[in-house]
């Protein structure tokens, strides 16, 4: 057996203290007067024995108490048995969590200043031949390599507070490459952490008998957290000058309500609108800002909240662009249609092309957010296939056709696209039986439900087939269910397929009012979305329309005066920006191409550090299977001692301490407890 601080076995020579009290136990006896003391004799002399018997038994507990007393703040250990001499020195690789929450306070400071200087004491406890690891959730290159206690220590006071996040599978394998580099050491892994939820992986990390795996949790005091979960538009449709309506939803992860919370709108760093919030505990609520007046071009924007003392959370960042005008173009079959001009012309943001078939140029379809086929008598095979890719590559194609004109054309074109397909004109006057209120085309557009709403009529149409295996949304319905507008997925766009033409011989539809909301809505819902933010730290394909770069030019990401390259995959349709781990911050990036400005991208982080929930140390110990860690509960006090307890082998001061505690408890109990023989004298 050995002790970690034999300098408090000196103490031991506190047991002289019992040992005196027992041999100069100066105790007043009382005279007592009797008559004749000679029936008194047997009595008195086995009433001496048995309060000797007793004082002696009270000094063995004193001595011992004392003793073990002594004992347990020596600390003792048995040494490990199963120590392989070949293991001259050891490896450690301590895991300091450096998330946001880390910046949550206790009685120490902050978590991450704490852990910082647990790291430390563990560095401490080992000789100066060991080697060390100290890793981060950044997992940078330069953490990839074994430092000396010096380095360590130095390396220690660099670690900030990081928007990066890893959960313990990725913690532990990180751990286990650099040890790669060391096969004959002794290899210990620490990981100094809050332990919220978000650390746990899904898989169990396999069991690993060369490694020894401890885990010291930092805790925080109770702090209740409000934070900004998400964003959107009430509208995707962004025009110069309209309403613009901003949905937020906060999230409570805290005990209790939290009244008024105050958010602010900015856009373009200007302020634009100001609420305030009821959120009850462990939920999430609602609240709508209003705005408008802006200007066509990117715009940036961000809400704000303020909740203290954490404010990691407090601050979303969106963008989003206005559109100038949309382009439409318009294939016409022969003359131009008057009822499409005169609807779009009327309104100046849309910027209207009216084609011949033969005279599309095919390299500028993806610049039409809309393209209209308005009674095309044939389609030839170069426009169908261009077509057909416009529709893949995310465009919006409409289709009138042609009712004098053969279907074969049409037909051919539509079997690429998987759609229904053109069987029969019809010549018979019918009135239009059912409209889905529920499609976008007619979000906004009717208050609520009319029962007997007045429909379209018609009075030449063409019937399509009803196949199984498109994926066919219907707008607007004949009697039995023949189509008359369906709506069709092909790749990322769509294609809207008319049973009429746009013209009076064929149907009031060009005349009825709801003609404008289809018409309208059909070209403003066909604007590309762009994201309005991403995901900080998420390995994320972000799509972009097709961008073409000169001979050594490259895209740059710039944010004030941080500036990165981000790697550009191109494909046939799109091209695709992947920054991986080159945005470390949240807030709004602008990418450029040389001087030009392509788009503007905001990052925020995941939200998973927002929840305060901690994992319990059942909940931990399942990603570890049958390799179950060992959890150090950090004291007040330095957990150099603990670590050194756990190099060396097994500690024996709790057993030390729990047999002070009893015969301490056995002294009190022979005080109060032993009674004394009384014999009755015999008179002969």
């Amino acid at each position: 057996m050995r002790f970690l601080s034999p300098g408090f076995l000196f103490a031991l020579v506190t047991i002289v203290i019992p040992i005196l009290i027992h041999l100069f136990n100066f105790r007043k006896f009382k005279k007592v007067y009797f008559s004749n003391v000679r029936f008194l004799k047997n009595v008195e002399m086995q009433t001496s024995s048995k309060r000797q018997l007793k004082d002696r038994l009270i000094l063995a507990s004193r001595i011992l108490g004392l003793s073990f007393l002594v004992l347990a703040f020596a600390r003792p250990y048995i040494p490990t048995a199963s120590k392989d001499n070949s293991f001259q020195n050891q490896v450690l690789s301590i895991y300091i969590d450096n998330s946001f929450s880390m910046e949550a306070q206790n009685k120490e400071g902050t978590l991450l200043d704490e852990a910082k200087r647990r790291a430390k004491e563990i560095a401490s406890a080992h000789s100066l031949n060991d080697k060390f690891q100290v890793l981060t959730n950044d997992f940078e290159g330069k953490n990839q390599r074994l430092l000396s206690l010096e380095e360590f220590q130095n390396a220690i006071e660099e670690i900030e507070i990081s928007p990066a996040r890893k959960n313990i599978n990725q913690i532990i394998s990180r751990q286990k490459e650099v040890f790669s580099k060391e096969p004959n050491s002794r290899k210990s892994v620490y990981l100094i952490s809050d332990f919220q939820k978000n650390i746990l992986g899904e898989n169990a990390i396999p069991a690993d008998s060369s490694l020894a795996i401890r885990l010291i949790r930092i805790k925080s005091n109770p702090l209740p957290n409000i934070s900004i979960d998400s964003i959107w538009f009430n509208s995707s449709i962004h025009k110069p000058g309209d309403l613009e309506k901003v949905i937020v939803r906060l999230k409570n992860s805290s005990e209790e309500d939290a009244l008024n919370i105050p958010i602010k709108l900015f856009i373009n760093k200007e302020q634009k609108a100001l609420g305030s919030l009821l959120i009850k505990a462990r939920s999430t609520a609602l609240d709508t800002l209003s705005f408008s007046g802006l200007k066509a071009g990117w715009q940036e924007g961000h809400v704000e909240i303020t909740d203290f003392p954490l404010i990691f959370d407090d601050h979303f960042y969106f963008s989003f662009k206005v559109e100038q005008s949309m382009p439409i173009l318009i294939i016409n079959g022969a003359s131009e249609n008057a009822y499409l001009n005169a609807l779009f012309k009327s309104d100046s943001f849309f910027r209207v092309t009216n084609n011949l078939s033969g005279s599309v140029n095919y390299s500028e379809l993806d610049t039409y957010s809309l393209v209209i086929l308005n009674e095309l008598p044939e389609l030839s095979a170069g426009l169908s296939q261009q077509l057909q890719d416009y529709c893949k590559r995310g465009g919006t194609l409409m289709v009138f056709p042609n009712l004098k004109a053969d279907q074969a054309g049409l037909r051919n074109f539509l079997q690429g696209l998987n759609t229904d397909l053109p069987e029969q004109v019809i010549s018979r006057e019918e009135r239009l039986t059912s409209i889905n209120l529920q499609h976008p085309l007619f979000a906004g557009v009717f208050d609520k439900n009319i029962p007997k709403m007045d429909l379209p009529s018609v009075k030449k149409y063409l019937k399509f087939s009803s196949l199984s295996k498109t994926n066919r949304k219907n707008i607007l319905e004949l009697p039995g269910n023949q189509l008359f507008l369906s709506e069709y997925a092909i790749g990322t766009g769509k294609i809207y397929l008319s049973a009429v033409a746009l013209n009076e011989e064929s149907s009031n539809l060009p005349k009825h009012a709801i003609f404008v909301p289809i018409m309208y809505q059909s070209a403003l819902i066909s604007i590309r979305k762009q994201q309005l933010f991403y995901d900080l730290n998420a390995e994320t394909l972000i799509n972009l329309p097709k961008i073409i770069l000169n001979p050594n030019q490259t895209l740059k990401l710039r944010k004030e005066s941080y500036e990165t390259i981000p790697d550009l995959r191109q494909n046939d349709h799109l091209s695709q920006i992947f920054v991986e781990n080159q945005i470390r911050e949240n807030g709004h990036y602008q990418l450029f191409k040389g001087d030009s400005l392509l788009a503007i991208l905001s990052f925020n982080d995941a939200g998973s550090e927002s929840d305060l929930s901690y994992a319990s140390n059942n909940e931990i110990n399942a990603n570890f299977g049958t390799n179950k860690p060992e959890m150090i509960e950090p004291e007040l006090a330095s957990i150099e001692n603990m670590i050194k307890s756990v190099n060396q082998g097994t500690s024996l001061w709790k057993v030390c301490l729990i047999l002070a505690l009893l015969f301490f408890a056995a002294e009190i109990l022979l005080i109060r407890f032993y009674n004394k023989i009384q014999i009755k004298p015999q008179i002969n």
